[in-house]
Order: structure tokens, then C-alpha cells, then sequence
């Protein structure tokens, strides 16, 4: 299974008064580890657009489970994986660790859409392609 690991400093601006990152600051950074994820198995998001005909990736459904703050200064590893596929949709999850502490499990499902055929103002989910599921799932 392919897992992507990047390691993130916690900048001030990511820090609400009480100096703990506000949460949706997380919710970017798990955005940004499923886009940078794509690019190390080498499936850019641009690429993934234009190749399958795609408008976006979009995010349907997100949560995280929070256990360890984190605050300006830290250093904490976001390790990001798919868990599993469906026609046009799949399931991210995202594991972030401070030290080797686990600080926070966030789970993410999106779906791939393009133009509707009947309808090009209208969107409509697209199935995954074969090759995309292969690499993730066998790594």
C-alpha cells in the first residue's frame, strides 16, 4: 500500500491565542498531503485533470479525531494513504505524529467528477481509473 510521509512545522499562524494550532489549519494541511501524495505516486492533480477529462477531486465527507496538540515551533509527520476505492470515490486517511506520539487520525472521502455528457453545466461522479487504484493499493 503506498503511504506518503512529510514531515510540517507548526508556524505562528497556524496557532489560535491559546498557541495550539486552530484546527482548520489541520484540515489545509490534509488537503495539501493528499494533493503532494498524488504527486509522489506520480499523478499530479493537474495531470489527473486533463488526462481523464476531470473538473476536481473534491472532498465529500471529512472528520479527524484530535489526541496531542500541537503548538508553534513543533514539528509533527502527516503520513497519508488511501484506505480503499469505490467507482468514483475513495477514502483518505491521514496520521499525524508528534515524536511517535500519535496526535491526530483524520479521515477524508472524495469523489472524481467531470462534465455531466447530456448536460456540460451539471457535474457527475467518474470512475476511478484502473491504473490509479493499482498504484495505490500495491504501492
Amino acid at each position: 500500500m503506498f503511504v506518503n510521509r512529510r514531515d510540517v512545522q507548526i508556524q505562528w499562524g497556524d496557532c489560535d491565542p491559546a498557541n495550539i494550532v486552530y484546527y482548520p489549519r489541520y484540515f489545509e494541511m490534509f488537503d495539501d498531503s493528499t494533493s503532494i501524495m498524488f504527486e509522489a505516486a506520480g499523478f499530479s492533480k493537474q495531470d489527473i485533470i486533463k488526462k481523464y477529462g476531470l473538473v476536481g477531486i473534491p472532498m465529500v465527507d471529512t472528520r479527524a479525531k484530535f489526541y496531542v496538540a500541537s503548538t508553534h515551533g513543533d514539528w509533527i509527520a502527516i503520513e497519508t494513504r488511501v484506505e480503499s476505492f469505490k467507482r468514483s470515490s475513495f477514502e483518505v486517511i491521514h496520521k499525524v505524529f508528534k515524536g511517535q506520539v500519535l496526535a491526530i487520525e483524520a479521515f477524508e472521502t472524495r469523489v472524481l467528477v467531470g462534465r455531466h455528457p447530456d448536460d456540460p453545466a451539471r457535474l457527475k461522479s467518474a470512475a476511478v481509473p484502473p491504473e490509479i487504484i493499482k498504484k495505490f493499493m500495491q504501492g
